[in-house]
């Protein structure tokens, strides 16, 4: 049978940024997939052959791809200059997006600067750190979170938002890891897409794992992404129209967790609400943050102890669920947490169980609940290419490194941010954080940079600049690392945060953007508040 190639009709070049569509149908090289048989289905167009054929065709690296009997064509993506390495970056979060942002501001060679593809499942970057400041009305949502396409479009880096299926990696045979030639492996995309690499970053993050507790999964927010914060502001809202220009029972909420994502969530929406709602902050723990500096912790007590927030510590929850009996609903008055009748429906009841010794069992009530503890490592599916070959997971599903942040085994795979287990020198896993992922990106670069250009590649070694929160529009807390035992707090501290922020946004252009935006609210505020104040004056006089 003669060979056949299969090409579409679109314009034979990539897919364009953003899009998730295939424009065209290439032969890959047998080193990475030697048989493929799989039914692929695109947005806008589905390529399915019925009929029985033989294909064959010469790949990247030589050698014949041959697809038999009832097997389909399945459509890659075209890199623009099959000579140049290719990297491909799975998440666009800090770990990912300032991978590719790296590769870019390093000089090259001419004939070796890579093409790099970055893959996400958004077409935004979430500067996750700031998302409390959405619900506070403080900043908004292009400044913390702008899309891809204006972030990347005076850089080489091209884009596609798609989510990740599988991946087969093919570097764990025979690959040293020191050259740029050869197959790294293929990435399938839930598009039908496939994108053979070079060089490939994990940075996909993590989700909320809400599946630990009954009915968390069903009742329960997290709050870790931009939809999160979305839908939190939207309960919020409805909530407090609700309640507007009622004398009813103060709005509930519930922040399951007291590490700095919930103390962050507490202060924040216990300012917004103020006297027209309560906040009932729980933790397993006795204290709160208790991996934060004492400094920050203590300035964070201060705050939530002066507003209407209520701790709980030393207890976890064991269910949430929707009220159930008549009798229930009494001893939830007899502990404070009236019920509004007529939307009594819409109350949920969180039941909490002593960790600690001393402690009673108690019954609370809420309108909304929020959930800041535990997440999962997206680790995408594992697929052989030839024979069976072995990842390395931790228990908590992130990926083993060498110090180089290469995956073990895998030379040719780098892993980052929460899809990662390094340890520090003194033997303890790197927090899951935005400090991590950003400096872990830098060597992620450069590593890539040296494999390339067979150099040597060098350790990642973390440096803890010191740590941050925020705790309302004009509360915060900074305890930078160089300066022991020093904690600036209140508006000083709060302003601080926001500048170092402003300064680790991923391009000049946004950072140019968004320091103008804030300089023009701050503005505003500032006479805002000359205009109250005088008004005051001219009042009592």
């Amino acid at each position: 049978m003669s060979p056949l190639a299969i090409v579409s009709s679109a314009t034979l070049s990539p897919f364009a940024r953003g899009s998730k569509n295939w424009v065209k149908i290439v032969p890959w090289s047998p080193r990475c997939i030697p048989k493929v048989s799989l039914f692929t289905v695109f947005p806008k167009r589905c390529i399915r052959t019925n009929l029985t054929f033989t294909t064959s065709a010469t790949g990247r690296n030589g050698g014949d791809v041959q697809i038999s009997e009832k097997e389909t064509e399945i459509a890659t993506y075209a890199w623009p200059d099959n000579q140049k390495p290719r990297v491909c970056i799975l998440g666009g979060g800090f770990g990912g997006l300032y991978t590719a942002l790296r590769l870019e501001s390093l000089e090259w060679p001419h004939d070796k600067k890579p093409q790099v593809l970055l893959i996400d499942q958004s077409d935004r970057f979430v500067f996750k750190p700031m998302l409390y400041e959405l619900l506070s009305g403080e900043v908004d949502a292009w400044e913390i979170a702008p899309r891809f396409s204006d972030l990347l479009a005076n850089t080489s880096v091209q884009f596609c938002q798609d989510r990740v299926k599988l991946l087969r990696p093919s570097d764990n045979i025979g690959m040293t890891g020191a050259t740029s030639s050869g197959c790294g492996g293929m990435v399938h995309l839930e598009s039908g897409t496939l994108i053979e690499y070079d060089w490939l970053v994990l940075a996909l993050g993590a989700e909320a794992k809400l599946d630990l507790v009954p009915g968390a999964a069903e009742f329960a927010l997290p709050f870790s992404t931009l939809e999160d914060a979305y839908r939190v502001d939207n309960k919020l809202r409805m909530l407090e129209r609700r309640n507007f220009g009622r004398d009813s029972s103060p709005i509930r909420v519930a922040v399951v967790g007291c590490g700095y994502s919930g103390v962050e969530l507490a202060a924040t929406i216990s300012e917004r609400l103020q006297d027209k709602g309560i906040v009932q902050a729980i933790n397993v723990d006795t204290t709160i943050c208790p991996t934060a500096p004492s400094g920050n912790r203590e300035v964070a007590l201060k705050v939530l102890s002066s507003r209407n927030v209520q701790l709980f510590l030393g207890y976890f929850v064991s269910c949430v669920r929707k009220p159930s009996v008549a009798k229930e609903s009494d001893d939830l008055t007899e502990r404070g947490g009236a019920i509004a009748g007529e939307h009594n429906n819409e109350k949920l009841v969180l039941d909490l169980q002593p960790a600690e010794r001393g402690l009673q069992s108690q019954i609370l009530e809420a309108d909304l609940v929020l959930w800041t503890v535990g997440s999962k490592p997206l680790i995408p599916t594992m697929k052989p290419s030839n024979q069976p070959f072995i990842f390395p997971v931790t228990s908590r599903g992130q990926a083993e490194t060498d110090e180089t942040l290469r995956v073990k085994g895998h030379p040719r795979i780098f892993a980052i941010g929460d899809s990662a287990a390094l340890r520090d020198s003194s033997g303890r896993l790197l927090p899951a954080s935005a400090q991590v992922a950003f400096q872990q990106a830098d060597f992620a670069g450069w590593n890539i940079w040296a494999a390339i250009n067979d150099r040597p590649l060098l350790p990642f070694r973390f440096q803890n600049l010191g740590e941050m929160m925020t705790l309302g529009r004009n509360d915060g807390a900074i305890s930078p690392s160089f300066i022991e035992g020093l904690t600036l707090d209140g508006p000083i501290g709060h302003t601080a945060r926001k500048i170092a922020y402003l300064l680790r946004l991923p391009t000049d252009e946004h950072r140019v953007k968004v320091g103008m935006s804030w300089l023009a609210k701050s503005a505003i505020d500032s006479v805002a508040s000359l205009q109250s104040t005088l008004t005051k004056v001219l009042s009592a006089s």
